[in-house]
């Protein structure tokens, strides 16, 4: 994969250098909340479609899922995202933990049973996340960054993981748009270092191209 054709640059996050860059923190933040509401209201027909089909699939279970997911220097927010599993999925996880599909902290299940039919075509399009836009508006998240985890996920973290999360979590990085469930978690955790170290703003722009890309050509989410 062309990410890991020079690993070394990866081993720490200069954390001093990250908290000074005023400039780039600053533009990207403007960046992201322009871009965010300018997402949600033209992607707004698209929102009413998806919850039209999500309701008629499942009258009585709501639209959207909220789950809390820890963002930089692990502080906790909920995470937004179109419901695309039965209601009471989280109370079937430990059930299917023996059936993980991906090594390290991180769980994912090819053919997770508690994905609903709408649920399938959302999350292979990636259009489950779209509702991150609103938490990318409100400051918790950027537009490209690391995978923000789950609390259960950061409990198994080695300190090495944790410089993943030194920088706001976002919507879409390199492990979205370098195979995503393929990449496993220890290749993820490499991707993510890398982009903390390498980020910028063409970078971020970068991203988000490859991004549009795999929401024309899905490339392994589900």
């Amino acid at each position: 994969m062309e990410y890991f054709d020079d690993k070394s640059d990866n081993a720490t996050i200069n954390l001093d250098y990250q908290d000074k860059r005023y400039i780039y923190r600053g533009s990207k933040r403007i960046f992201d909340f322009v871009a965010s509401l300018f997402g949600l209201i033209i992607l707004s027909p698209l929102f009413l479609i998806v919850a039209i089909a999500i309701k008629i699939e499942d009258p009585k279970g709501p639209v959207f899922y909220s789950q809390v997911r820890l963002g930089k220097k692990q502080s906790p927010f909920k995470m937004y995202k179109f419901r695309s599993m039965i209601v009471d999925a989280d109370k079937h996880l430990k059930e299917l933990l023996s059936e993980n599909e991906v090594d390290g902290a991180m769980f994912k299940m090819k053919e997770d049973p508690r994905v609903t039919r709408v649920g399938q075509f959302i999350r292979k399009y990636s259009i489950d996340e779209l509702p991150q836009l609103v938490n990318v508006l409100l400051g918790n998240m950027s537009l490209v960054g690391p995978r923000p985890p789950l609390p259960r996920e950061v409990a198994e973290y080695t300190e090495y993981d944790k410089q993943r999360l030194a920088v706001k979590p976002g919507c879409t990085g390199l492990w979205q748009v370098s195979g995503r469930n393929d990449v496993g978690f220890h290749e993820m955790v490499e991707l993510d270092l890398k982009y903390i170290n390498i980020r910028g703003p063409l970078f971020d722009l970068y991203v988000l191209f490859k991004t549009v890309l795999v929401f024309i050509k899905p490339n392994g989410a589900y």
